[in-house]
């Protein structure tokens, strides 16, 4: 069974629900979520993501991301998310939501109403290979200016949410 999103409207109130592909598709605003997972050392865990993706196969995003589901909150939907991705859960706090749009080369586009949040996690993820493909922790200021040297190497949508939320990112 295709995976549903919520569409939203830009104060994020639930307009109904759609298939995700079609909601690609589409460009139809739908609710999403973003999640950044610093260690003790304030480094952020980046995910590559696996070859076999639909879009952006091998390039470099935040922690993970992905889709709530219908009566999930964005908390639930962020653990739920990390543990099939990283295989590991940790507390999440939601920092703000933005609405970004980012077109991709295919033909879809990402039109999200993004809840942001971040995490703190010391271990070693487990990561499911289906999802991704390598992960690694990098200091903030690396990240930045990382995706200034190479943009091409991270998603679309990770260098919007990056330069939206950086301030935010460096307070938390």
């Amino acid at each position: 069974m295709e995976e549903l999103v919520i569409l939203v409207d830009e104060q994020d109130n639930q307009l109904g629900l759609m298939p995700k592909m079609e909601a690609h598709e589409k460009a139809v605003l739908h609710r999403a979520f973003s999640v950044f997972v610093f260690n003790d050392q304030g480094e952020l865990m980046l995910q590559q993501r696996a070859a076999d993706k639909y879009h952006s196969p091998l390039l470099w995003t935040n922690t993970c991301c992905s889709h709530q589901r219908d009566g999930e909150t964005s908390l639930e939907a962020g653990k739920r998310r990390l543990q099939e991705e990283m295989g590991f859960v940790c507390e999440l706090e939601e920092i703000f939501w933005f609405v970004y749009k980012a077109p991709f080369d295919n033909g879809l586009t990402e039109h999200e109403l993004d809840h942001v949040m971040i995490g703190r996690f010391n271990g070693e993820p487990n990561i499911n290979k289906e999802e991704v493909e390598d992960y690694k922790w990098m200091p903030l200021e690396a990240v930045k200016e990382d995706i200034e040297k190479n943009p091409e190497i991270y998603t679309a949508w990770f260098k919007i949410i990056f330069q939206e939320s950086y301030a935010k990112l460096k307070d938390a």
